[in-house]
């Protein structure tokens, strides 16, 4: 390892360090957790647990209510990686050097400051898509077993939606490349790490409390008053009552049941209720919304600091 391969690895080598300390950590206790939880389970038919409707023994019921803590805290700990990665990882890549001046060395370097970037930031990206790998895998390899179970952790939960699956890995990446791009233009680390935070946690609620309205979802329709499908492990966005006509009205015409409900139906006219969900295969299309957003932003935050790196004065 030589050249500005052998300094980018030089001054991160704490960092990975840390992300690989973390990842061995992860994996020791997840593998514990969850060898405590198959034995809990094993000899059962977990079948009948699966979704909002179903019906769990207690000695299953009470150690998946225990495995979902750890799972959420877990999950918890894949939410906040990225902005990890971008505050401690990405900022200070430039930022630091343009604060310090040591980006002076850099200038008198054969290789050059986009070589000198390349391999920096190649490096971090590298760990970035190791360690947000390992967490989210660790994350799906334990919920895996009680997946949508009654009173459990759902599939679109942030804790699973957001910290499993690609989607957690392009937002390191984004992470880093925001962290990098802000450091490079803020020239100041602390600063950069600060509005670093804020990109990343505002990109992430965006996509997060914006995510239906990217998604057309099924309707469920019910004639009459029959008795509704039951919701299973799908994800609901509500209610409407439907006419003739095909058009869909809100529930709060006829918040009734039984009989009431009958008569309610019948003087506005409804003929049936729609049950508007998100089925579980639904995760993937989530998953390649938020994965290509986040993507995209990473590529062209990549671009700008490479720009900017090439045009302007950095001694």
């Amino acid at each position: 390892m030589t050249g500005t391969l052998w300094l980018a690895w030089r001054q991160q080598r704490l960092l990975v360090l840390a992300g690989a300390l973390l990842v061995a950590a992860l994996t020791v206790w997840v593998a514990l957790r969850r060898a405590d939880l198959m034995e809990a389970i094993s000899g059962y038919d977990l079948s009948q647990c699966k979704g909002w409707n179903g019906e769990c023994p207690p000695q299953t019921y009470a150690a998946m209510s225990q495995a979902g803590g750890g799972i959420r805290l877990l999950g918890a700990i894949g939410l906040a990686l990225p902005a990890a990665i971008g505050m401690f990882w990405g900022a200070p890549l430039i930022g630091r050097e343009l604060e310090s001046g040591t980006i002076k060395v850099v200038l008198t370097q054969d290789t050059g400051v986009r070589g000198w970037f390349a391999a920096r930031f190649g490096l971090a990206a590298l760990c970035a898509v190791a360690v947000s790998t390992a967490v989210a895998g660790l994350l799906a390899w334990w919920w895996a077993p009680i997946a949508n179970m009654y009173d459990g952790v759902y599939w679109h939960d942030p804790y699973i939606l957001n910290a499993s699956g690609p989607s957690a890995v392009a937002a390191a990446l984004f992470a880093l490349a925001a962290g990098t791009a802000i450091g490079l233009l803020v020239r100041r680390t602390l600063p950069a790490m600060g509005v670093t935070l804020a990109a990343v946690l505002a990109v992430a609620a965006v996509l997060t409390f914006f995510r239906r309205d990217f998604v057309t979802p099924v309707d469920r329709i019910t004639p009459g008053t029959q008795p509704k499908q039951l919701i299973g492990s799908a994800w609901s966005a509500g209610y409407r009552y439907l006419t003739p006509d095909g058009a869909q009205h809100p529930l709060e015409n006829c918040l009734f049941s039984g009989e009431r409900l009958r008569a309610c139906m019948d003087e506005h006219g409804f003929t049936g209720r729609v049950h508007k969900v998100y089925p579980s295969s639904d995760f993937w299309t989530f998953q390649a919304i938020d994965t290509t957003v986040y993507l995209l932003l990473a590529l062209a935050l990549v671009t700008l600091t490479t720009v900017r790196l090439r045009g302007r004065r950095l001694g």
